[in-house]
């Protein structure tokens, strides 16, 4: 019986293995499809807001110098002078544009960092993407409350799908279709989509009673007294405060998992995802470091098929295409098809069409290579969810005990629209 015990023990030791499935299960065209509709609605949502044209850009040495880059600039001290400069100069842009570019800048640098073992500049790329988020909010904020919203709706139903998927994989090997991961995720909509602003709601409602003292405080000849009578009060809820936030941060990954895994509803999740960060804070960071490792692999090697796969296409095919346009020796496909390279797939730049034709077929290619483009980035999203899954149901063993293969089924419930999945 001991033996047993001491093998079991063993066997759950080596669990994490499991992390190196979740290439195997981001890759699932199932996943691909959902994410990719996901991100085609979004792409969509932002270009149709894009219309607004808010943003101050100007061109700087065939270099765009947006709003943005001004407020992350380290070495500009007066911000506000320099965007208000950047207004005057009568050029715009879209702030999804901007967020889009800056974005992408940001998760290459982490992905270039993690090869380099650069935990500094991992941190970096972090902090510069956190500040884009502030500055969208800070300076567009009714433009953000719109487009957040809406991304985290499409979000919520997309990752709840995929993370069921995941789930069900992870526990018993099951391949649900995209009919049953959909209903889910319509099914748990509410709690998917009310899960990240619980810990928002908690920080208020405990915000609340510290603002309470500082507005008694306000009352003459007392005021000092009652303030420095209630620190204790008010220092303990900042404490609880600085406690759901580092909760939050470490814990958003497994929101949409608990939901997935167990059924849970959003304040569920919260309590699931903060308790199992607290409890095995170093179990998490191992977890997620061989994720973000392995992850950063995996999208290398997906990024070299797709750049692959469009060079390839585009030597045969320059190689066929040998007539000149109207202005001189200039290959036909160089005029509407730049030479993709590992780092832009498609610049826009390198390329000059001259006649409507040309332009035509640029405007057709571009939106094909979107696509191959749109692929790699559905990657990268089916990825972060599977392998978040597959995360929750490890630190989920080693708090709780409960077995991998345990996973949330509709037995129970009245609405037998949904196949059960698990005993």
């Amino acid at each position: 019986m001991a033996g047993g015990k001491q093998v079991s023990l063993v066997f759950n030791e080596f669990l994490f293995l499991k992390i190196f499935q979740a290439f195997r299960m981001a890759i699932q065209p199932t996943k691909l499809i959902i994410t990719s509709s996901a991100l085609a609605m979004i792409c969509l949502t932002g270009w149709v807001m894009d219309f607004s044209q808010s943003v101050a850009v100007k061109d700087n040495n065939s270099r765009i110098v947006s709003e943005l880059d001004v407020y992350i600039n380290k070495n500009i001290t007066d911000k506000q002078a320099a965007i208000k400069f950047l207004q005057e100069s009568g050029q715009s842009s879209g702030v999804f544009k901007i967020l889009w570019r800056s974005s992408a800048s940001c998760f290459k640098r982490a992905v270039d960092s993690v090869y380099k073992r650069d935990i500094l500049g991992i941190i970096s790329s972090i902090q510069e993407f956190y500040l884009s988020l502030e500055w969208a909010i800070k300076y567009h904020f009714i433009y953000c409350g719109i487009f957040f919203i809406i991304v985290l709706a499409v979000l919520s139903s997309a990752g709840g799908a995929i993370c069921r998927i995941a789930a069900l994989q992870n526990a018993r090997g099951e391949k649900p279709g995209i009919s049953e991961a959909v209903r889910f995720s319509t099914k748990r909509f509410k709690s998917l989509f009310q899960a990240p602003f619980v810990p928002l709601f908690i920080i208020f409602a405990i915000g609340i009673l510290i603002f309470i003292p500082g507005l008694l405080g306000n009352i003459p000849k007392v005021g000092e007294i009652i303030i420095g009578l209630s620190m204790p009060m008010v220092l303990f809820g900042g404490i609880l405060i600085a406690t759901v936030i580092v909760g939050a941060i470490a814990g958003f990954n497994l929101m949409f998992p608990a939901i997935a895994y167990d059924g849970s509803d959003g304040f569920d999740s919260i309590s699931r995802s903060f308790s199992y960060v607290y409890a095995k804070p170093w179990s998490m960071l191992t977890y997620t470091s061989i994720a973000a490792i392995y992850g950063s692999i995996c999208y290398t090697f997906v990024r070299i098929l797709a750049f692959l796969a469009l060079s390839v296409t585009r030597a045969f095919m320059h190689f066929c295409v040998r007539t000149t346009n109207n202005f001189g020796d200039v290959n036909k496909l160089d005029a509407i098809w730049p030479k993709p390279s590992f780092i832009h797939f498609y610049d826009q730049s390198a390329i000059d069409p001259v006649t409507w034709q040309e332009k035509a077929g640029a405007a057709l290619i571009y939106f094909f290579v979107l696509i191959i483009i749109g692929m790699v980035v559905s990657f990268i999203i089916s990825f972060y969810f599977s392998a978040n899954t597959i995360i929750y149901s490890l630190l989920r063993n080693k708090v709780d005990g409960t077995a991998i293969d345990n996973v949330y089924s509709y037995h129970n419930e009245k609405d037998n629209d949904f196949p059960e999945s698990s005993k």
